[in-house]
Parts: structure tokens; sequence; C-alpha cells
């Protein structure tokens, strides 16, 4: 049986596959993605923020990660919650997608 470390680890490798349309570099290390909680049930809530509130995907990308994180064996429900606060900045990048952009 699969624990919630596992789920956490499995999702997070599955939103590193999502990418923001108008950047090449993955979500996760645009630092989008503020928290993935999985719960000893298994669900798993995913809070994240977009680069700006009109972003094209804002309506796509929470769907997609909700459908890859779905599909994960083990994983009841998933919840992706969208949040502006704090406000997404470059500060959030990780050091490899600064360095991808030119950021460093």
């Amino acid at each position: 049986m699969r624990n919630f470390v596992d789920i956490q680890n499995e999702a997070i490798k599955v939103i590193q596959t999502v990418y923001d349309p108008e950047i090449p570099v993955n979500i996760y290390e645009l630092g989008l993605i503020y928290e993935v909680n999985v719960s000893h049930d298994l669900n798993v809530e995913i809070i994240m923020s977009l680069t700006s509130p009109f972003c094209p995907a804002a309506q796509s990308m929470p769907a997609e990660i909700k459908e890859k994180v779905g599909a994960i064996e083990g994983v009841k429900e998933v919840t992706v919650t969208v949040t502006f606060e704090p406000a997404w900045t470059q500060d959030l990048m990780s050091e490899s997608a600064k360095l991808q952009l030119g950021f460093l």
C-alpha cells in the first residue's frame, strides 16, 4: 500500500511535467506550486499561483494538474486551489529556472 509521502513525491514529479505555455520551464521550478499536501487517506490538495491573474492558462493549467495527479495510483481526490496570496515573483523560482531563463 502506498503512503502519503510516496504520493507526495510522485505528485511533485508529475507536476514537473506541466509547463506554463509562455515560459519554457516547468511550473514547479517556476515556483508556482506553493503546497502539495497529501492526507492520510490519500487525497491531494495543491495550492498554486499563476505568473499573473491574466495568464492564458488560468483554466487549463489547474485542470491539467488535477488530471495528471489524479491518475497517480492510490490517489483518491485532487483539489487544486489557485491563489494570489502571496503574489508570485521571480524570487520564487528555483536556481535552475533562473539560470535557464537567464536571470543568473
